[in-house]
């Protein structure tokens, strides 16, 4: 790894820089005692790194592994490594406002607990969420239960409400391999997640916000701290800000520049994200923020301190995006694929150079892709790829060609035997899928897996490499159970409740079945009809009178809990209530854990 830029020595000093104390034992509990998130199982970072783990990514995992509570500048401190997430505190004239409180209650209180352990017992005073993905809200009930003004940007709530979304059973299985859940915290296996360590895993809250942030340059105080906001629609997640402390001359970031390559294309599974829409939201936030500032800080890892490095490094992720995605199209119009582009395309030397530009969260063969799916979707235009046959059914074939699956180990060893793990693994799933009671191809490979994790700089590749080989060791690894939050399920829109339903519905099932429901949510005033025929349920507000089978009269509430399972209590009815339990009787439950690298 003699590429490393092991002589830059800055992120070490930066990631020290302000220690005021850290929580000691680092393990959070929740009321029933169980453990929610645990700091110090990643004490063994601090040993040498060993040849189960890529160099790069064993010094970010310990500089990730720093927890504690850190000065940023006067006035401004920053909890560490006591969740996925920082959480940020900016003294007020009477208390302290708090930016993105972690993933969970127990996390943000404990953090905020250490905090005043130092600084006092200032109450909280208000409340910024930079954006809506649940590790910089999910604790909010862990600093304050409301009664503060809490800033957000515009189209928070709807996409805080896609946490609980369509994919959402999908995305919480594939995170299990993306994050590592399943994985003993160990030199041979997980030692963090790029972003942080991992994700803590106590109770979710939320409480809606009450200032909206609608245009860029809109200012804000609250107790006497002013921000200065940017909307950053788009970048990274659709409703983010970044913004400026002008007081502090403090930069905060969100999470749309940190210590690493961010991801277009999560592996857990996302919408694709528009580079160039971050391009130009970073261009602006350099042409608008970085010669007022001394210091940027973000959601994630630790700050940049003085005028010109904060420009340097805004300028540094701006350029990785515009080149990975200018490169890339320019690739395409030469005709090359994603894979031929994502092999070839190689960084200039400053940017190789720089270890905020490499890729422990994302990866440049990730944003190649990504750009890829974006402009032309998943098919590359050669036909042989236009009506392959499923998975299990070419693995089938391709492992009858080579001779069965005795032949396809014994080739397979040859390629792991030359070092050519990439393709051995290729080979062996074939075998695998062809069929998976082969022992001999799951064992060995399980030993491939283990030996491309091993050896991946990136902290999500590790994990969905050594997960994969536990599967194939152990069987199906269980998704940890995704934490549900009450709070947020009663702030869905209404039209979200009703696509809940309708991605539920068994649609062959349903084919010989017609209904129609009409809802009155009686405190909002709204109308809606559910219709179900030829498979499909189909929602319209405020349809023309006709006639339905059932009509309901109830509020946002009573439906929600009605969807929940808690009865129709308090609702009122006209009609056949069959109609209602025959609608039910229609749904479909996700599988939770179903299988990822076996059949």
């Amino acid at each position: 790894m003699s590429d490393l830029p092991f002589h830059d020595r800055d992120d070490s000093d930066d990631a020290g820089r302000g220690f005021v104390a850290r929580l000691d034992p680092g393990v959070i509990r929740n009321s029933d005692g169980r453990v929610v998130w645990d700091g110090d199982s990643y004490a063994f970072l601090q040993e040498e790194c060993p040849d189960s783990a890529h160099p790069g990514l064993w010094r970010q995992g310990r500089l990730c592994a720093r927890q504690g509570l850190y000065e940023v500048t006067e006035g401004v401190y920053q909890v560490r490594g006591l969740d996925l997430s920082n959480m940020t505190l900016v003294e007020g004239d009477t208390g302290v406002v708090v930016v993105d409180p972690l993933v969970s209650v127990e996390c943000a209180a404990a953090a905020l607990g250490l905090y005043r352990a130092h600084r006092g017992h200032r109450p909280v005073t208000g409340v910024v969420y930079t954006h809506s993905h649940v590790d910089h809200f999910g604790g909010v009930r862990g600093v304050t239960s409301g009664g503060v003004p809490i800033l957000a940007p515009d189209g928070f709530m709807e996409h805080a409400a896609s946490e609980h979304g369509h994919a959402r059973s999908a995305v919480t299985r594939r995170s299990v391999y993306t994050y590592g859940q399943a994985l003993e915290r160990s030199p041979l296996g997980q030692i963090g997640a790029g972003l942080g360590l991992a994700a803590s895993t106590g109770a979710i809250s939320f409480v809606p916000p009450t200032v909206t942030v609608t245009r860029t340059g809109q200012e804000e105080v609250v107790d006497g701290v002013r921000m200065e906001f940017q909307l950053m629609a788009g970048a990274g997640d659709p409703p983010q800000m970044a913004f400026l402390f002008p007081g502090h001359r403090a930069l905060f970031l969100a999470e749309n520049v940190t210590r690493d390559q961010h991801d277009l294309l999560p592996l857990h599974g996302a919408a694709v994200r528009d580079p160039r829409v971050w391009v130009r939201c970073l261009t602006e936030t350099i042409t608008r923020f970085a010669g007022r500032a001394d210091v940027a800080l973000a959601s994630h890892h630790w700050p940049v301190w003085g005028a010109d490095g904060v420009a340097r490094f805004l300028t540094g992720q701006r350029d990785l995006h515009t080149y990975l995605h200018d490169q890339t199209l320019r690739l395409i119009n030469k005709g090359l694929t994603a894979s031929e582009i994502a092999e070839t395309l190689p960084l200039p030397p400053a940017l190789e150079d720089a270890w905020h530009t490499r890729g422990y969260h994302g990866a440049l063969s990730q944003h190649v892709r990504a750009v890829y799916q974006r402009y032309l979707g998943w098919f590359d235009g050669n036909p042989a790829h236009l009506w392959e046959h499923p998975p299990r059914e070419s693995a089938i074939r391709y492992v009858r060609c080579l001779g069965g699956g005795g032949a396809v180990v014994e080739f397979a060893r040859g390629y792991l035997s030359q070092g050519d793990l990439r393709f051995a693994a290729q080979l062996l799933n074939h075998a695998v899928f062809a069929d998976e009671g082969n022992k001999e191809a799951r064992d060995l490979l399980a030993e491939v897996y283990t030996r491309l994790g091993h050896g991946a700089e990136n902290a999500t590749w590790r994990n969905l490499y050594l997960t994969g080989a536990l599967e194939l060791a152990d069987g199906i690894v269980p998704a940890v159970p995704a934490a549900q939050c009450p709070d947020l399920v009663a702030a869905l829109p209404v039209d979200r409740i009703f696509d809940s339903i309708a991605i539920r519905l068994h649609g062959p099932r349903a084919w010989n079945e017609s209904l129609a429901i009409d809802w009155h949510l009686t405190d909002l005033g709204e109308r809606h009809r559910t219709t179900l025929s030829n498979g499909a349920l189909v929602r319209q507000q405020d349809p023309p009178d006709g006639p339905v089978d059932l009509t309901l009269r109830l509020s946002r509430q009573q439906l929600v809990g009605l969807l929940c399972g808690r009865g129709a209590e308090g609702v009122e009815r006209e009609g056949n209530i069959g109609a209602l339990q025959r609608l039910v009787a229609l749904l479909d439950d996700a599988m939770p854990d179903f299988p990822v690298v076996t059949p």
